[in-house]
């Protein structure tokens, strides 16, 4: 039977709860044992695919075309496996499943009540991965906030399942805030107290404390929130701000969290951990070569969040480069055909970013422009590989009403179209063309270089496709579809061989980003930069991400 380890937060949302989880399994991945880790999260939506990005930052695709939370990104980032469906669960899903039951007849009469039925429910699913022998060790996020109504039942369910399992079977790590008081010049451990204290309310003993902190804990300061939290003070974690997120392995290897969680477990067979490629990552990640900027198109730039998996991508292919990739916001609305020459000055690199509406996407279309004239290297992700198309219908082609019927259902050339597939289509959650389909690339084309073979699968989240009515118009004037679905001939890549690099790709390929396995066409596109770099000569000092015009 596999062990459950449960991670809630307290205080304050956006503490990492998720960067803990994956950290822990990192460790306990590298200790030799077989790991996954899933997010229940409280809010009644079946799943993020019909959320604005700014309510709740990117939608995260999974393998199997699941719509998933954001922290599933890290999790696969972490472990370098593939998540699931299974591994992000909404309370929109479980009681969409109770219902279901219920209206079936399968509970036989009774009253459906949250308790048992919904607990009962959360439970399974708590469960689930961990009864296929497959793992050693299930990791549970809570999302939300201990003292929210929404989380109430998934706290209720950990409760059961604390009184149900043998004690070694299930660990609860409550991560906190400390706050820093300047004024006092002190750090402040009630707030942790009346969290720990309303967790235990609902019957629920938390066995480690992690306590994000922008200051270390003395070991007095330790002492008193193990006393008053009722834990041992070997398992008080100082988990304080790191530079990058990949740091916080090494920072919870350092506070022997994962050791913690293995004696409370009773595991006593595990090896050292074996962190050699991810120590040499952080090496390059901490000590670039060389600098570039590369420019990210976008319209939901205000949370970072909702770029999230195509930022850390650049993070993975910069230490494969040996070289900081510092990212240049650019917000397409503000884009014109007047000021696109200063706006994206002094870059090295033009990615534009998936997204769907109006808004914004003439810019994007500049933007394009600027690059493929300019020989800018260019990568478009989605819908930015479909503005490359319409900027090329429009000024190479000369069919000045291209458009995508998203945009214009009336478009006099609609390059880009809904597939047919999703005509007939009304429900909006969960009906798009999601998860992993093949691509055949074409010999020769720059995307087979980039991949190293010719039959690759890629993860998807779209309703529009490239018409292939002006296939044959396209490649006559020198831009080809180096990549197709060999059973729906979908256009997934397309390249100007003329160009120093420019593909635009309908899949996502920042999904599969990790750090062990950067994704070869972000690791090509910031080689592209460093070499526009060099020739163009200009000396870009280290920095953080640069923000324009928000």
């Amino acid at each position: 039977m596999a062990k459950y380890v449960f991670v809630t937060g307290g205080v304050s949302s956006s503490l990492g709860k998720g960067i803990i989880a994956a950290s822990l399994a990192k460790l306990l991945q590298a200790r030799g044992l077989r790991v996954t880790i899933q997010k229940f999260d409280p809010y009644i939506n079946i799943d993020p695919g019909t959320l604005n990005p700014y309510e709740h930052g990117e939608c995260y695709v999974t393998e199997d075309g699941a719509e998933t939370d954001l922290d599933l990104g890290h999790y696969e980032r972490f472990l370098n496996i593939f998540t699931s469906q299974a591994n992000n669960v909404t309370t929109g899903r479980i009681y969409q499943t109770v219902i279901n039951k219920e209206r079936e007849g399968a509970y036989l009469g009774k009253t459906v009540q949250v308790v048992p039925h919904i607990t009962n429910e959360i439970k399974r699913r708590m469960m689930e991965l961990g009864t296929t022998g497959l793992y050693d060790v299930v990791i549970t996020e809570i999302g939300g906030t201990i003292g929210d109504i929404e989380s109430l039942p998934f706290v209720e369910a950990i409760r059961q399942l604390q009184w149900e399992l043998p004690d070694e079977d299930t660990v609860v790590i409550h991560l906190t805030l400390i706050p820093y008081l300047k004024a006092a010049k002190e750090l402040k451990t009630k707030p942790t107290q009346h969290s720990v204290r309303m967790l235990s309310q609902e019957g629920v003993r938390p066995d480690i404390i992690v306590c994000r902190t922008e200051k270390p804990l003395s070991p007095e300061l330790r002492r008193k929130i193990a006393q008053f939290c009722n834990v041992r003070q070997e398992a008080v974690i100082e988990s304080a701000d790191q530079s990058t997120i990949y740091e916080v392995p090494m920072a919870m290897l350092r506070e022997k969290l994962d050791l913690t969680v293995l004696k409370i477990m009773g595991i006593t067979e595990y090896q050292e951990p074996e962190l050699t490629k991810w120590r040499a990552f952080l090496d390059k990640l901490k000590y670039p070569k060389s600098v570039v900027r590369i420019g990210l198109i976008g319209k939901y730039l205000e949370l970072q969040d909702a770029y999230k998996s195509i930022l850390e991508a650049f993070v993975h292919a910069g230490a494969v480069n040996e070289c900081q990739v510092q990212i240049v916001n650019v917000h397409s609305e503000y884009i014109t055909p007047e000021n696109v020459g200063e706006k994206l000055a002094g870059l090295d690199g033009l990615l534009v970013a998936p997204g769907f509406g109006l808004r914004g996407v003439e810019g994007k279309i500049t933007a394009v422009q600027f690059a493929r004239e300019n020989g800018l290297p260019f990568f478009g992700i989605c819908l930015g590989m479909q503005m490359a198309a319409i900027e090329y219908a429009r000024n190479v082609l000369g069919l000045k009403g291209a458009n995508s019927t998203e945009m214009d259902k009336e478009a006099a050339d609609p390059v880009i179209d809904l597939m047919e597939s999703q005509k007939n289509i009304t429900e909006k959650g969960g009906t798009m063309r999601l998860g992993a389909y093949d691509c055949e690339l074409k010999e020769g084309s720059l995307a087979a270089s980039i991949y190293g073979t010719q039959q690759i699968s890629e993860r998807h989240r779209h309703r529009w496709e490239f018409n292939n009515r002006y296939l044959e118009a396209f490649e006559k004037t020198g831009m080809i579809t180096s990549g197709k679905n060999p059973e729906s001939g979908l256009v997934e890549v397309i390249e100007l061989p003329a160009h120093p690099f420019f593909i635009g790709v309908q899949f996502h390929p920042e999904l599969k980003s990790t750090v062990e396995n950067p994704h070869p066409i972000f690791v090509r596109f910031v080689g592209a930069a460093l070499s526009h770099a060099a020739e163009h000569s200009v000396t870009v000092k280290k920095s953080d991400t640069v923000n324009v015009d928000l």
